[in-house]
Order: structure tokens, then C-alpha cells, then sequence
């Protein structure tokens, strides 16, 4: 049987606009049968960002994500990956799956006795979820000539979602955590970043396509919207480089440290502190200014894994145009949807090198993208009931 473990790395990233893409089944291809999904998530997560943990639920998110990410890069593979805001979800090859999985149990037993947060960590077989009968579709979209992000169509996900958070499911026992855990790049020193210039606020939009109706033509309609309104997805960018601010406090590199080595060193922590120093002589140099730029071109603020997950930036006039489009898809029968309204971003990066290798995880703050959430479960249950 020929080998499936590159199938995502020889995907070719399509340069055509996104509704173009979503609305042709040719660039969309199934996921091999041979493959697994994982996924990791914060139990509580609402509580904990209503709480002001919102930077510790995003730190952990990232964490989750840095695990996995470090573990493939070792292995020569590429995969792609989705962060929720309060955790993540991956698609591997069957011969990463055990050691992505040992690595996240590692990090699982960090977080909790760092942070007192339950991270849920699980995984499904993509051969389980064919058999199921849902779907799940993969293509390849060039945001920049940098970056390319990965676009699921299907409620394959979901339904891998809904069994790991499930109350009976069980992870296999043979699995142990690893010995040591690498979250090399992990980096969360951004404060709080104000929208662009002429822009005032911050919108976390999350949107699912209702039973019964085909995504690919309903999330096309949705962007449509979106670009219609806000324009394209630079122009709604929620992130700039002129507002972005370091974050040096050594609580917040106190906590990072924490997550990435389980405990607080004093001489690293103070290394890190000075390094970050520095971090304000080098953006003002010519490498650092092409890297902002790239980190502006990097920032992962568009996830579709099967539904649409998305951090905007724009004026009132705006989001008022959207909600009653989004409002009028949603009487039709379309679309459920969660917003949250914020006064800025928050960011966690992943830097394995200044150049090309960096990639950075946008949320709206206050926990966007877990407020959104709230909502849209609660739309979810009153139209399943």
C-alpha cells in the first residue's frame, strides 16, 4: 500500500479567491482513511475566562499546538492544524499519532499542576469517521506567498469533536505520557494589540452551517459577506504593526516558563527578560522589521475546520451590516452563529526562526473566540430541542 504520510505536504495551495475555492469540489480532496484526528481542549474553559484566565486558556492552546508541531517538524512531516482559542485540532498520519499523543499527555500533566486546568486530549480515526458516514475534505489556500493556511469542508471534525468531549470516552490505557516535553518557539509576549488605524473594535465570529445544508455553498455566501463589508482579509487584519507592543512583565515570562519547563528558574527568567529587551533594538532594525511584517502576513486569523472561525477588525456601520446579514442567513435556515465584540487581539506565537518559520495565533480578547462559542452552543441547543 503506497504511503499517505505526505498526502498534506503535496497538497497544492491554491492562489484563487476563497468562495472560488470553497464552491469547487476539485480542489477538495478526502482525508486518507489511515490518517487520525486529534484534539485538545481546556474543560471549563468559559468558567476560567470569565474567571480573567484568558491568557493563561489562549498560553495553553498554544502549548498544545507547539507540542504537536515540534514532534512533526522532528519527524520530517507537515500536518495541519486549527487553534480554537481554548485548544486545538490536528489531522496526522497514523505513524506521528502515538508520539503526538505521548507528547500532549505530557503536556496535559503540566497544565494541570501549573495551572489547575483539565486539558481533554483525544483522538479519532479518520477510518471511524468514514464509517460513520460524515465527511472530511481537505484543500490547501494560499493567504500570502508565505503562508497557506488548510480548509476542511465536512462534519468529520465535528463529530470527532463531540466523542473526545463526550463524558464515556475513554483513551487507550497503553498510551504513557512522554518523558520530556519541547515547546521550543513557543512564545506569548504581545500585549494586548488596539485595531488598525480608522478601525474601533475587534469582532470573533464563529459560524456552522446547519444540517442538511451544503457548507461549501454557505460559507462561500459567508465570505462573500465578510469581504463585501470589511473587504478582503488583509484589509479586516485585526493585527498591525504599528500597534503592536511587547509585553515584557516577568509574569507573563514567569507563566510561559512555567508552561513550556513546568517550573519558574530565576536565571532563565532573567535571560528571557533581557532578551525580550533587546527584542525592542531588534524591531528596529532592518531584519526585524521584515519580521513584523511577515508576522502581520502570519497571524492565523481565518480557520475553516468544518465550520468558519474568524478575528476581524472594522467600525460599528460594519458589524451591524454583517450581523443582519449573518441574522437573515440564520432565519433561512443557513447558519447558526457566535459573535463577540472586543476593544482589541491578543496573540501567542510559534517562532522556530526569524525568517519564514513563525506563525502566530490570534484571538479577540476576553477569550473571543470561547465567548463566541458560548453563544453559538447555546443557538445549537435551542434549535436541537
Amino acid at each position: 500500500m503506497e504511503s499517505t504520510v505526505s498526502f498534506y505536504q503535496d497538497l497544492v495551495s491554491h492562489k484563487l479567491s476563497l468562495p472560488v475555492l470553497l464552491k469547487d469540489e476539485k480542489y477538495l480532496h478526502p482525508v486518507p482513511s489511515d490518517w487520525h484526528v486529534i484534539i485538545t481542549d481546556i474543560k471549563g474553559s468559559t468558567g476560567a475566562v470569565a474567571a480573567g484566565l484568558h491568557e493563561t486558556v489562549n498560553l495553553i492552546a498554544t502549548g498544545s499546538i507547539v507540542t504537536v508541531l515540534n514532534l512533526a517538524h522532528k519527524a520530517g512531516i507537515t500536518i495541519p492544524f486549527f487553534f480554537g482559542g481554548d485548544g486545538a485540532t490536528f489531522i496526522v498520519p497514523g505513524v506521528l499519532l502515538d508520539i503526538a499523543m505521548k507528547g500532549l499527555l505530557r503536556f496535559k500533566t503540566n497544565t494541570l499542576a501549573n495551572f489547575n486546568l483539565q486539558l481533554r486530549v483525544g483522538t479519532v480515526s479518520v477510518q471511524q469517521i468514514y464509517q460513520q458516514g460524515k465527511d472530511l475534505n481537505i484543500s490547501k489556500y494560499s493567504v500570502s506567498s508565505f503562508f497557506s493556511i488548510p480548509v476542511v469542508l465536512g462534519t468529520g471534525l465535528s463529530y470527532a469533536e463531540q466523542l473526545v468531549k463526550g463524558d464515556d470516552y475513554l483513551l487507550s490505557p497503553d498510551l504513557l505520557p512522554a518523558e520530556e516535553l519541547d515547546l521550543t518557539g513557543m512564545q506569548c509576549r504581545w500585549d494586548k494589540i488596539d485595531p488598525p488605524e480608522n478601525n474601533q473594535e475587534i469582532v470573533t465570529l464563529l459560524i456552522i452551517a446547519k444540517e442538511g445544508r451544503r457548507s461549501s455553498l454557505v460559507f462561500s455566501k459567508v465570505i462573500d459577506q465578510l469581504e463585501e463589508i470589511y473587504g478582503s482579509l488583509q484589509k479586516r487584519q485585526p493585527i498591525s504593526v504599528n500597534k503592536l507592543r511587547l509585553k515584557s512583565t516577568f509574569a507573563r515570562l514567569k507563566m510561559e516558563m512555567r508552561a513550556r519547563i513546568g517550573s519558574t528558574k530565576l536565571f532563565e527568567l532573567i535571560q528571557n527578560w533581557l532578551i525580550n529587551g533587546y527584542g525592542y533594538i531588534y524591531f528596529r532594525t532592518e531584519k526585524g522589521k521584515n519580521y513584523l511584517n511577515r508576522l502581520v502576513e502570519m497571524s492565523d486569523t481565518l480557520v475553516i475546520d468544518g465550520r468558519i472561525n474568524t478575528v476581524i477588525s472594522g467600525n460599528e456601520t460594519q458589524r451591524l451590516l454583517l450581523e443582519n446579514a449573518l441574522d437573515l442567513m440564520e432565519k433561512s435556515g443557513d447558519i447558526l452563529y457566535g459573535i463577540h465584540l472586543s476593544r482589541n487581539s491578543v496573540m501567542s506565537c510559534y517562532v522556530r526562526d526569524l525568517e519564514n518559520d513563525h506563525i502566530h495565533f490570534v484571538d479577540g480578547s476576553e477569550g473571543g473566540y470561547t465567548q463566541a462559542a458560548r453563544q453559538l452552543k447555546g443557538k445549537i441547543a435551542k434549535n436541537c430541542c
